[in-house]
């Protein structure tokens, strides 16, 4: 096959395009991927509406960064996987590597990083491109549509829980229910913590219950305060697109405890360097995961029950699953399935 079908992004703003483009064929290194299923995340709503953007990307633009699919072909000198087998298609398609980030183990805050569907051809196609040394193999056992989610949404909550250093006897509060803080309430749980989920729908709040938290409050009802009255959050971690949070997790806190933002919130919030020198409380970020976080977090998959609700799209539909994702009525997420439309 010389053609496939792709979802292009032609303008920002606009819907994405469903047209027939060349299958790419893989350079030195690289690897070409027939997708079996790939993730729809809130950065590829963001990429297509002109609030994300990388700079020198390919005009069209091809989204999707949950990708996971078959080799079918390998480039000049990719020996390390051979055909036939199922591959990761995640954020990361390469970094410099030379950068005191990528030299000491924080590669996903590379400046210089290339990521699918940004500022390289993703996932939203019938076939693509990934590098050899930035893929990972995908275990034997876990299915391709309800996994593709771990190569973004799951991988970027494994790393706050790795930074929020819960331990038994802990307590996270898990702010933001949706996909991202489904895996966190299972993952904080699996390291024996006490999770609160806070959330301001309590149809989320069921979910996040079914998933492991042990308390959940309303956004709405004075969840900080709440909290406190547990005896307190080791670690607040946000995951919902907003600076409403702020006051909850400032509330909650324990001394010295942490702070982590992971939605992607451009709004200013107040902070108090009194209260930040008497309470000790540690306040950082997180940007999705490096390529040994994905290689922990698939081998966690594989041996637990790590899932959140997947809804199954045809890649014709995107655009209606991209505006899904701006209304905010999607419980976990949505993962297009290539085989509905094999043998177009």
């Amino acid at each position: 096959m010389k053609q496939m079908l792709a979802a292009v992004l032609t303008e920002p703003g606009a819907p994405l395009d469903l047209r027939e483009v060349p299958v790419p064929v893989p350079g030195p290194g690289e690897l070409l991927i027939k997708l079996e299923a790939c993730g729809v995340c809130h950065t590829d709503l963001h990429v297509r509406d002109g609030s994300a953007s990388a700079a020198g990307h390919p005009h069209p633009l091809i989204l999707g960064h949950e990708g996971i699919g078959r080799v079918v072909a390998q480039g000049p000198g990719a020996k390390r996987y051979e055909l036939g087998e199922r591959l990761a298609l995640p954020w990361l398609h390469d970094t410099c590597g030379s950068c005191p980030e990528c030299l000491g183990g924080s590669e996903s805050f590379c400046a210089d990083q290339r990521a699918h569907g940004f500022s390289v051809h993703g996932g939203f196609a019938e076939y693509a491109i990934v590098r050899e040394s930035f893929t990972t193999r995908i275990p034997d056992g876990l299915d391709p549509v309800t996994a593709a989610p771990l190569l973004c949404a799951g991988v970027t909550a494994y790393g706050a829980i790795r930074k929020a250093e819960l331990a038994p006897g802990k307590t996270c509060m898990v702010v933001g229910c949706g996909g991202l803080g489904l895996y966190a309430v299972q993952l904080a749980k699996q390291s024996g913590a006490q999770v609160v989920a806070v959330d301001t729908s309590q149809r989320k709040l069921d979910i996040a219950r079914e998933a492991g938290a042990d308390h959940t409050f309303l956004a709405g009802e004075d969840p900080g305060g709440r909290t406190r009255d547990l005896g307190g959050a080791d670690a607040c971690i946000n995951f919902a697109p907003s600076a409403a949070p702020w006051k909850a997790m400032v509330d909650g806190i324990r001394p010295r405890g942490w702070i982590i933002g992971v939605a992607m919130v451009p709004d200013p919030v107040p902070l108090s360097m009194e209260w930040l020198t008497y309470t000790g409380a540690r306040i950082t970020g997180t940007s999705v995961g490096t390529r040994q976080e994905l290689n922990e977090l698939l081998q966690i998959g594989a041996r637990t029950n790590l899932k959140i609700p997947t809804e199954r799209v045809d890649l014709r539909n995107v655009n209606d699953a991209l505006d899904r994702l701006a209304q905010s009525t999607v419980d976990g997420r949505m993962v297009i399935e290539f085989d509905s439309f094999a043998g177009r």
